[in-house]
């Protein structure tokens, strides 16, 4: 089974996304900020990850390229989530090593019609 790590700092929308991934057949964890997902990634890297760019206690910015520069780290699909279609916040976030962006708030069709459009799941 895929595994897929939720980092948001609301209780709400990371029990919205868990539900979401969970009916595409992915385990789920949960961390509501960078550091704590940071050490998520080394206990078990996972293969998905759903990315509030705008955390308390670290930046989704600074977790990315964080992780990205841990062994294995290159390996999961980062999918972030933001408040508005900033296209230079996107770019930088896809500089930092975010694969794609999704805007909140996000329901199971965004969720699914992003990661099919890309190919981690099946259409």
């Amino acid at each position: 089974m895929k595994h897929c790590l939720v980092i948001e700092d609301s209780r709400v929308i990371r029990t919205v996304a868990r539900r979401i991934i969970e009916e595409l057949r992915y385990s789920v964890d949960e961390a509501e900020d960078g550091i704590a997902a940071l050490r998520a990634c080394r206990e078990k890297m996972p293969d998905l990850i759903v990315l509030d760019w705008n955390l308390p206690s670290m930046k989704g910015m600074e977790f990315v390229k964080s992780l990205r520069g841990q062994q294995g780290g290159h390996q999961p699909f980062i999918l972030f989530c933001a408040t508005e279609n900033d296209a230079g916040e996107i770019a930088q976030a896809r500089a930092a090593g975010a694969n794609e962006c999704i805007l909140k708030p996000f329901d199971r069709e965004a969720i699914c019609d992003k990661l099919a459009q890309v190919g981690v799941i099946a259409a």
